[in-house]
């Protein structure tokens, strides 16, 4: 954590690329003409890179790339198995309302089941997310996140070094 002096003092900024400044910062003390400000060229007449540069060299890179193919791998398969679940229950409760009013165990018939397994299979496709997520791709994208983080902290401390010259 880093402390403020001046203007901001008593303020906390987190070191962390979870700290999302933007959202904290909204509407506070430095306006939007600040914030959209294009990047100060270098000594070399080429234009410094900006935050939109360091996520597009992200989103291009083999890791970017490794994650979202992973989230897909897992998420594109889940939603249509679910879909598919959920518009065969709707189908078979409106086409065949006599299996589905067959009696199982007591007053409890084949509708009554299957509507606990869209229950039921929800919340396994919750957990099976979540860890899919866990332990395939939210180390990775903490990675990516750092990245990022690292490479923008780099161009606020060569700005403020230009700025103090």
């Amino acid at each position: 954590m880093d402390k403020h002096e001046g203007r901001d003092a008593g303020t906390i900024r987190l070191n962390d690329p979870w700290y999302d400044a933007l959202a904290v910062g909204w509407g506070e003390g430095q306006g939007e003409a600040a914030a959209a400000a294009p990047p100060h060229p270098t000594p070399g007449g080429r234009r410094a890179p900006g935050a939109s540069d360091i996520y597009l060299e992200v989103q291009r890179s083999a890791a970017f790339q490794e994650v979202r193919s992973r989230y897909r791998r897992f998420v594109v398969p889940a939603t249509a198995g679910f879909f598919l679940w959920y518009v065969v229950y709707v189908v078979a409760a409106t086409t065949a309302p006599g299996v589905m009013a067959r009696p199982v165990i007591g007053a409890v018939n084949v509708a009554l089941l299957a509507g606990l397994g869209q229950f039921l299979s929800t919340f396994l496709l919750t957990w099976a997310y979540a860890r899919h997520a866990r332990l395939r791709r939210d180390r990775a994208a903490l990675d990516l996140r750092w990245t990022v983080f690292e490479q923008e902290r780099g161009q606020e401390r060569s700005r403020s070094r230009e700025a103090g010259r």
